[in-house]
């Protein structure tokens, strides 16, 4: 089953934000002793970094969270809290090496209960974007992490909500985990089934799923209940990571997926043939370059080109196919790419925007304070001619970068009105800041919204 770890922030001297009666320190203890008790009375492994109002430095808790994680076990680690900035309802933040399934099943759980969840999402560390913002999501290894702000306390309405529904969002959270863990971990034997059959439904060996269980045999009953391990996550040792073979993996798939090449993964684990089995453990080489590398992993999508994806990430399709060593335009999908950044690309200030039916460079350098020419510098372009869903990168001043908006893209039931509601601004804010003459939208469609 799952271990769970609960991570209350702030406390002691350590107070968190204030606003009239609320305290952060003592909410965030509130509720993760409710998901704590709450996942305790389901049966499930759950422990509390704090369960008293004591400071605990952030290093303290990173030692204690790498205590409680166990390397045979799903382990979940939860961190509450809340924000301020005027806005209203939840977010939900998650590593970048996780899914978003437990995000969306908590989020599931808070809406149902009346709880506002704006998004959940993954944020990277602008200075290094491989890795994720948080510490307290980042070092904890072999973990599901993810911080769970609850609401805008300098928000009355979230403010009344949080402090009067502590025990349902306590519960919500705790019901969410539960049912992300009943849905990944457990599965009942079917007549026909073997391990082997299993491990091969769910990418994983046969021991991985033997060990977790406590298995001395091969024999199982129907009606069994087993719990499946996720996918092993590929461990590092020194210049190469081991990988363990799974179901239709082959030597030129593993090889395009860790950006190496097929000689170089027969030549380190003394291979002769190409021939895999499953749960045959590789080692993959890495490179000094790979891990200081200039670049991005992408995986190709259907309806994928190398054009759109070089549009998507400013970069050119000459410049794909050098990286990746490609000698024609022909993609696979799942095929993982390398695509390339550049420091001016990390350093200079700009926002991505989509062009849309009727744009020209001309008009988006209006609309953005900006020119034609610094715009197509920036996107390395021959040409004043666009593409609808071309992404372009759009050069702010350092008045820009510190304006008071956010970004937003506009997703398929959106209308201003939802909107201005959402951010808590009104129709003609957000119409006036982006030069809007009507009140129709277009899907992926980026808006400036006011704070």
């Amino acid at each position: 089953m799952a271990n769970v770890i609960i991570n209350p922030q702030y406390g002691g001297s350590e107070t968190g934000k204030i606003n009239n009666s609320f305290i952060e320190k003592n909410f965030n203890l509130d509720i993760a002793k409710v998901i704590y008790n709450t996942l305790k009375e389901k049966g499930i492994e759950t422990s509390l970094l704090r369960d008293s109002d004591q400071t605990i430095s952030l290093q303290e808790r990173l030692n204690m969270i790498d205590k409680l994680v166990k390397p045979n076990e799903e382990n979940i680690l939860i961190s509450t809290t809340v924000a301020e900035g005027g806005s209203s309802g939840a977010e939900i933040i998650y590593a970048l090496r996780n899914e978003d399934d437990l995000a969306s099943q908590i989020s599931n759980e808070l809406e149902a209960n009346g709880l506002n969840v704006l998004k959940y999402y993954q944020l990277r560390n602008p200075d290094d974007t491989s890795k994720d913002f948080y510490a307290i999501i980042r070092e904890p290894e072999n973990t599901e992490s993810m911080i769970i702000s609850l609401g805008y306390i300098d928000n009355s309405v979230d403010n009344n909500y949080l402090l009067n529904n502590v025990e349902k969002l306590g519960k919500s959270i705790a019901n969410g985990i539960y049912n992300y863990i009943k849905k990944e971990n457990i599965y009942v034997v079917k007549s026909g089934d073997t391990l082997f059959s299993i491990a091969n439904k769910f990418n994983v060996t046969v021991q991985a799923i033997k060990n977790i269980n406590n298995l001395s045999s091969n024999i199982l009953n129907v009606g069994q209940e087993l719990v499946i391990p996720k996918e092993e996550t590929p461990s590092t040792s020194g210049e190469f990571i081991n990988y363990t073979v799974k179901a239709g993996d082959s030597l030129y798939k593993i090889a395009n997926a860790y950006n190496t090449t097929v000689n170089a993964i027969m030549n380190v684990n003394n291979l002769t043939s190409n021939a895999l089995q499953v749960g045959q453990v590789l080692k993959i080489p890495t490179t000094v370059n790979e891990e200081t590398k200039d670049y991005i992993n992408y995986t190709v999508k259907s309806g994928d080109s190398l054009y759109k994806i070089a549009n998507n990430y400013n970069t050119t399709v000459d410049e794909i196919k050098k990286l990746n060593n490609l000698t024609s335009n022909n993609l696979q999908i799942n095929q993982v790419l390398k695509i390339p950044t550049t420091s001016q690309q990390d350093t200079t200030s700009y926002i991505n925007y989509t062009v849309k039916s009727g744009d020209s460079l001309y008009k988006i350098a209006n609309n953005y304070k900006t020119t034609v020419d610094e715009i197509k510098k920036l996107n390395n372009l021959t040409s004043n001619n666009l593409q609808i869903n071309q992404v372009l990168k759009i050069p702010t001043t350092t008045n820009q970068g510190t304006q008071n908006y956010i970004n937003y893209t506009v997703k398929s039931g959106d209308s201003l009105y939802k909107i201005a509601n959402t951010y808590n601004t009104t129709v003609d804010e957000i119409k006036k800041l982006n030069n809007l003459t009507s009140n129709n939208l277009q899907i992926n469609q980026v808006l400036k919204i006011p704070k």
